[in-house]
């Protein structure tokens, strides 16, 4: 716990902020600051290092890139293995069953098995490698593992109750693991001795293992040719085998033991019969259809066939494929043939496996299949059987996160507690018919609501349409989210240069949507001089100032200058006519920045609403536009340069005029969304600066940093001083690509040829500094805005409605707001707003704000209570606007007024006392690398500062003093999906999307960690194997008596020996180094416990020598007592008595 104490008189430049190397702290034109009220203050701070501690909790989502699937009838659990080794847990809800967990390995995962109602996983992975897992702990773990050194894993099969694993091989041959101390068996089923030795052809690698129904000393083994072998495990030998033309895909038993069925690579499915392996029984091709010339058309394979009994009706045959190669662009299909009933499902996308679930564990037992679970690359289908026309059940939400790529997230971990049912309600009511009527099986991330933009816009004609030409994919992905959770307003931005805000309502209407057209396109290259005042802003000093009247252009999409050249036309179309909205977020406005002089509108880079005000701000690299969404009018929009006024800290030279416009200019930058999740395209090269100094950050020919502009070969631009020198702006020879602007292009990276070296360079490598200092010659982007009570002049006594405006060159701008406090007033006078020239100044492109009282306290933005526009009107209770305050005057009585400022850009934090806006605290987050996120968070009943940066590291720093609380190297930067989607939220939690189709929740608070192992769920439940039924005397007599078999006696190495050591190795489990810490945490738990049971069981005892000794003395007395009596009554008669 630490105390800072700070008298500020007369604190000047010689401050601790001023030590770094930047203009004064407190002035931007580098004068020293006037001095201050002399005031004391008096910060407890709380947080300390042993506050935090970094580790995931969970992870939310579908498996990306599925490659196996396994089942456990009995615990009712899901695995599925992905590519990248990951193995997620899904128990079903159909059984209440509501739990979850993730399992990690590092290599592709083959198909697995689950050991039934055991709590352990066998998995294959693509390196031969077995391993056990114990899911019989709330982190399972992996037991054993068996690395096989000379051959290939194809298929594991473990049969019920056996703790014999039989494992086939790419050679053909069928090994034996003990998998209790995954020992490799001496019995070996080579593939040799299986096929007859008259054969001259190798039969391929093993494709199917199982043992017969009606006998488990009976192995059945598959292999890839069309051979199908009966082994006998006893006798060790073959009983039949069978030789057919066609290549084996799957093989399926009927319960009885006397038939099975195999699928082809052909499209044909064949029926054996045990009394005559010489021939099949049933040749059928579901869906090959007789030619003219009689033979059947050609077919693809049939990759899978499962063949289930019922027992009050006819067989279910399931398979994947045979459909036939008439038609090219079929989508892939599951087909259930049930009786004469053929149905066939389609599906989205390729199908990975399916599987049948079925009531009973035993597979000499009727079968009784009431759901078929269909894995596919991007979705889990779950069909229901027990219904006539196979209904699927009705997934509440997508399981790959969201229907197309994710762009952008936000987190909120403290919300109302009425907004989850209320959204939960109504997306709720949009129910789909022709589903199943049971609930979805499967418990994961819950979707509450889902919202399309659009449905606000017109439909663009194919290959037609002004966004069309911007944008190679959906003109309406959306680049950025901003949500007030307590009034319910919802904004989000788009790639075609849009913002829509939604209302919600609880009742549906008929409304017309508003829109405004901005014309934010400032041409900097041609200012003359800044002191010749011939700079352009986009609306005059008197329209910036005051609200303009709102008003829609006219313009058609092919509308423009005699020239051809398109001007004051938007990208998109919006609806101009009543529509019909459902409960939910109602689009209310519809803001659009317009083309300007054949130059597209670039795309929208910050974004901040605050409800309480009624305002709503946003930015690009052109520059600053507020708009009243109340009043629905446009308040504010100047060009960066504008914002400062003569405040300027730069002076700003006169450019060349610049060449023939390029429409293809914007081309390049609005199709960043295309290209984010190409795995060519998607990572960002970054290159160093030499030591030489010439600048190497133009990579692909565009910047590398999130943050920066488009790179150019201008000379540098530094701050102005008395002899300092002047910027001065690229000529005429730009790049096309010269727009292609901070956060919201930073994924693109075009496939040109570069060196090796060039290639691996990327976000997790240090990025030059001249990306954040003033050295390059590029325009000035608006990177962050936050509005809230602060002071935006020194000398304001009360706090008043600020807006907060941080640049990409590291200039954080305070803008006030005159606002009418009076509701009625409020929708008819104007809101007054212009810059202040209050200016501060930071390393880097500036991230985040966050507001502190003078006691250490967040200060809240204020906000309006949520209301229904759309609701009925009650003459009792007007409808009128409750706003919430957190003025920072409010909360400090003993500190006086005033309140901390905390800014973070992309490689330095500082600290503000407000008005005064001396720098009291300063840190210099990285020099090798840069911030990606920061966020002011609130965490164990404080505060702190939170960054995550390029390479890897997440930092916490205290408030207000900036002490480094934790340091921490956690994920490099492999992709810029996790530089797009990491946010963090109170509570000392975080999330960024870890694959396209999965979100990593994680957690950097140590008391959080400590609970974690206490919050995770039992994934195993003891639950009692069910009983095989009695078969009766006479089945069992002649069908034979499968449970005499012994593996033990055959497997084990008194009868077959030991496996040759070079075959595999075994390697003892590990739990990992995070396995470890819970487990040294859960047994330094265990030995508290046990010392305190040691201590209780001592005083137990100590209690019972106590009550010993006092029943010893109670004996000791009674039996003196009696011995007297004796005494007494020896001599006597008994007629003396």
């Amino acid at each position: 716990m630490k105390k800072f104490r700070k008298v500020l008189d007369g604190l000047t430049t010689s401050s601790p902020g001023g030590n770094i190397g930047s203009p004064s702290c407190g002035s931007a034109a580098g004068t020293p600051t006037a001095a201050p009220t002399p005031k004391e203050i008096d910060i407890q701070e709380t947080l300390v290092s042993e506050n935090f501690q970094l580790c995931k909790t969970v992870r939310h989502g579908f498996p990306y890139q599925p490659t196996a699937l396994a089942f456990d009838p009995v615990q009712k659990i899901l695995a599925i293995g992905s590519r990248s080794g990951g193995i997620r847990m899904y128990p079903l809800l159909i059984f209440s069953l509501p739990l979850f967990s993730g399992l990690e390995t590092h290599l592709k995962i083959l198909p697995g098995v689950l050991t039934i109602n055991t709590g352990a996983l066998v998995t294959a992975c693509a390196d031969d490698t077995l391993h056990l897992w114990n899911l019989r702990q709330r982190r399972p773990a992996i037991l054993h593992s068996l690395k096989f050194n000379r051959e290939r894993i194809t298929f594991c099969h473990l049969p019920f109750q056996s703790k014999w694993l039989y494992v086939g091989t790419e050679r053909g041959n069928t090994h034996i693991v003990n998998i209790e101390s995954f020992i490799l068996s001496g019995y070996v089923i080579m593939w040799n001795k299986a096929i007859e030795l008259s054969t001259k052809t190798h039969p391929g690698p093993v494709v199917h293992l199982s043992d017969s129904p009606k006998d488990e000393g009976k192995l059945l083994i598959g292999f890839e040719s069309g051979t199908i072998v009966q082994w006998d495990l006893r006798g060790k030998k073959a009983d039949f085998r069978i030789y057919y033309d066609e290549a084996i895909h799957s093989v399926s038993w009927h319960h009885e033991g006397k038939q099975f069925m195999c699928s082809h690579s052909d499209g044909s499915l064949t029926l054996w019969n045990l009394r005559n392996t010489s021939k099949p029984f049933q040749v059928t091709f579901p869906h090959g259809k007789i030619q003219k010339d009689g033979r059947k058309e050609s077919c693809k394979p049939i990759l899978k066939v499962e063949y289930k009994t019922s027992r009050n009706s006819e067989p279910f045959v399931i398979f994947s494929g045979g459909l036939s190669y008439d038609k090219a662009g079929r989508r892939p299909t599951l087909t259930i043939m049930h009786g004469k009933a053929i149905t066939v499902l389609e599906m989205d996308h390729p199908i990975v496996e399916f599987m049948a679930l079925c009531e009973t564990p035993y597979n000499n037992e009727v079968q009784e299949p009431y759901a078929v679970v269909v894995l596919l690359e991007k979705d889990l289908i779950v069909v229901d059987l027990t219904q006539s026309n196979f209904p699927v059940f009705e997934n509440p939400y997508p399981m790959d996160i969201h229907e197309s790529p994710v762009t952008c997230t936000a987190y909120f971990a403290d919300c109302p507690p009425d907004i989850i049912p209320i959204l939960y309600s109504i997306g709720a009511k949009h129910k789909k018919t022709g589903y199943s009527q049971k609930e979805w099986p499967i418990i994961t991330l819950q979707m509450l609501y889902k919202l399309k933009t659009s449905k606000v816009f017109e439909k663009p004609k194919q290959g037609e349409g002004r966004a069309a030409e911007l944008v190679e994919e959906d003109p309406f992905a959306v680049q950025m989210v901003s949500w007030c959770p307590q009034s319910r307003i919802f904004c989000v931005v788009g790639i075609s240069a849009h913002v829509i805000l939604y209302r919600f309502s609880k009742y549906d209407a008929n409304t017309q949507i508003v829109s405004l057209e901005v014309r934010l396109q400032c041409e900097s290259e041609d200012v003359i001089t800044p002191s010749e005042n011939e700079n352009n802003p986009c609306f005059s000093e008197s329209g910036s100032h005051s609200p303009q009247p709102h008003h829609q252009h006219a313009a058609s999409p092919g509308s423009g200058t005699p020239d051809g050249i398109k001007d004051s036309i938007p990208c998109l179309k919006v609806k101009d006519r009543m529509v019909r909205v459902p409960p939910g977020y109602q689009a209310d406005l519809v803001i659009q920045l317009l083309w300007v002089d054949g130059d597209p509108p670039q795309q929208i880079t910050s974004l901040d609403i605050n409800s309480a005000y009624g305002l709503l701000a946003f930015g690009n690299c052109n520059g600053l536009a507020v708009v009243d969404y109340l009043q629905k009018t446009i308040l504010l929009c100047m060009s960066t340069l504008d914002l400062y006024g003569a405040a300027d800290p730069y002076q700003r030279l006169t450019r060349s005029p610049r060449r023939n416009r390029q429409s293809t200019s914007g081309k390049f930058c609005m199709r960043g969304l295309s290209n984010f999740y190409s795995d060519s395209k998607k990572r960002i090269r970054t290159s160093y600066q030499s030591k030489s100094g010439l600048p190497k950050d133009h990579v692909n020919g565009h910047c590398t940093s999130p943050t920066s502009q488009p790179c150019s070969a201008g000379k540098p631009r530094v701050p102005m001083g008395p002899e300092g020198p002047r910027l001065t702006r690229r000529g005429p020879g730009r790049p096309p690509f010269r727009k292609a602007q901070s956060a919201a292009c930073m994924e693109i990276s075009l496939p040109v040829s570069h060196t090796e070296e060039s290639r691996e360079n990327s976000f997790s490598r240090s990025r030059s500094s001249s990306v954040s200092s003033i050295d390059r010659d590029t325009k000035e982007a608006i990177t962050t805005l936050q509005f809230g009570e602060s002071y935006g002049r020194k000398s304001d006594v009360l706090p008043t409605p600020c807006l907060w405006v941080g640049t990409s060159l590291g200039m954080v701008l305070l803008i006030p707001i005159s606002i009418p406090t009076d509701q009625e007033e409020r929708m008819e006078e104007p809101v007054t707003i212009g810059p202040s020239g209050a200016v501060l100044m930071l390393k880097g492109s500036v991230l985040r704000f966050g507001f502190l009282d003078c006691m250490g306290a967040l200060i809240q933005s204020p906000c309006e209570v949520w209301r229904d526009l759309n609701a009925p009107e009650d003459p009792d209770r007007p409808r009128r606007r409750k706003l919430v305050h957190f003025s920072p005057s409010s909360s400090q009585d003993a500190c006086g007024e005033g309140h901390l400022a905390v800014l973070c850009s992309e490689r330095q934090a500082k600290v503000f006392l407000m008005p005064s806006q001396s720098c009291l605290f300063v840190h210099n987050i990285t020099e090798s690398s840069f911030v990606l996120r920061a966020d002011v968070i609130s965490v164990c009943n404080s505060v702190c500062l939170a960054c995550f940066c390029a390479n890897g590291h997440v930092m916490t720093l205290s408030l207000p003093s900036l002490r480094p609380l934790m340091d921490c190297s956690y994920l490099p930067l492999t992709d810029m999906r996790i530089a797009r989607t990491f946010f963090f939220t109170n509570g000392g939690q975080a999330l960024y999307l870890s694959s396209p189709t999965e979100i990593q929740r994680i957690t950097y608070s140590q008391e959080m960690c400590d609970n974690l192992q206490e919050m995770l769920g039992e994934l195993f439940t003891p639950i009692e194997t069910p009983e095989a039924q009695n078969r009766g005397f006479l089945k069992g007599f002649f069908g034979g008596n499968a449970h005499t078999f012994d593996r033990e006696e055959l497997f084990g190495e008194a009868a077959a020996g030991k496996a040759s050591r070079s075959l595999a190795q075994h390697i003892p489990g590990q739990a990992g180094v995070e396995g470890m810490k819970v487990a040294a945490s859960g047994a330094v738990g265990e030995l508290a416990r046990a010392r305190i049971a040691l201590d209780e069981r001592g005083q137990r005892l100590g209690e019972l020598e106590e009550r010993t000794a006092l029943m010893m003395t109670s004996a000791e007395t009674f039996s003196k007592h009696a011995h007297e009596l004796m005494l007494k009554c020896k001599d006597k008669k008994w007629y003396q008595f």
